[in-house]
């Protein structure tokens, strides 16, 4: 299995995140990616491919144009106030406030595309979150070459960004580019099932009126888990997309049993919707020691789970997303890469 990687990913090294009323050091961190690359070394994988660089296009397919601009612009904007710190949203459009302009002053803006305020804006975001398009965007090119998988190991992650909002360490949502990307080189049906512990409120946005992907969640309860304003099993989607949106909302302390019935489940529904590829948003934070989530995997789950994908027999997309128990990110990682590779 090709393993993507651009170290353009370092760019992104905020000094801080918004966590229970402190400023911490962020949970979402450049170590992450150096254990999962130093485990998969030590497993005999071979050496990460850089990504090939398809421009904005691909992006700007999933992406509002002047979002993407703000993402671009937003540092410098910022730095040109004369602020210190690092840009964080402090102003939102919420529901008694539904002005919805884009101010032209960079604070509004930050709040105008901002959908959670514990991800700060940092000097090398916009190029990091590029590069990690990019990634997803060359992992996606293997499976249009006839292999049967890839790892796009992506950084900052994507899941939570939707079309024109920032937030949950997310600024471009990869594997809804790269199920964009499949399906505009060919693919008929891309289904993406996102088994990351939080739920991808920015892919599920993206694609809630669409057909032709089906995107489906398996994840913490928005009752007692962050996003908390999507995620519910009554969510089916909406016009033509009515169908094509399957949330499997789980509560605090779901055990790995209860998981991978649910996991059948989602599998079942993806085998019938007959897809043509399979795009899975890999986070790993179900994992039981994870210190911002409440699932109870344990490493030798991820390996079980990986094998059952791998069963499934559908081309398939790995993009990184969660997982923050920084010392087992890279076991539990190629646990689910190994076992995808068994199978």
């Amino acid at each position: 299995m090709d393993i993507i990687y651009s170290e353009s990913h370092r760019l992104r090294a905020p000094k801080f995140e918004l966590t229970g009323g402190l400023l911490v050091p962020p949970f979402e961190c450049p170590e992450r990616l150096d254990i999962i690359l130093a485990e998969a070394k030590a497993r005999g994988f071979d050496a990460p491919i850089a990504p090939d660089d398809h421009g904005l296009a691909p992006i700007q397919a999933v992406h509002d144009r002047d979002y993407l601009n703000f993402l671009k612009t937003c540092w410098d904007e910022w730095s040109a106030e004369g602020f210190k710190g690092e840009a964080i949203a402090n102003v939102f459009p919420s529901r008694r406030m539904t002005r919805l302009v884009v101010p032209s002053d960079i604070e509004g803006k930050l709040g105008y595309y901002c959908l959670a305020n514990e991800t700060a804006i940092s000097p090398g975001t916009w190029e990091a979150a590029v590069g990690s398009a990019q990634v997803a965007l060359s992992g996606a090119d293997r499976l249009l070459a006839g292999q049967r998988s890839a790892f796009a190991l992506c950084r900052p992650p994507g899941h939570h960004a939707a079309q024109d909002m920032f937030g949950g360490y997310c600024f471009i949502n990869n594997a809804a580019v790269a199920a964009q990307h499949l399906r505009d080189q060919g693919a008929k049906r891309v289904a993406i099932l996102d088994v990351d512990f939080h739920h991808g409120n920015g892919t599920q946005a993206i694609f809630y009126d669409r057909a032709d992907v089906l995107v489906v969640n398996i994840h913490g309860d928005p009752d007692r888990a962050f996003p908390h304003f999507l995620g519910g099993a009554d969510e089916r989607g909406e016009g033509a997309g009515v169908g094509a949106t399957l949330n499997y909302p789980l509560p605090e302390g779901c055990s790995f049993e209860r998981w991978f019935e649910v996991l059948e489940l989602a599998l079942a529904e993806i085998e019938g919707w007959g897809a043509d590829a399979l795009v899975v948003s890999l986070g790993v934070d179900t994992y039981e020691e994870d210190p911002i989530s409440f699932f109870k995997l344990k490493s030798a789950d991820f390996s079980t789970y990986g094998q059952r994908l791998g069963r499934q027999g559908l081309p398939t997309l790995f993009v990184m997303e969660g997982g923050y128990a920084v010392e087992a990110i890279g076991v539990n990682t190629i646990n689910v890469l190994e076992g995808f590779a068994q199978a």
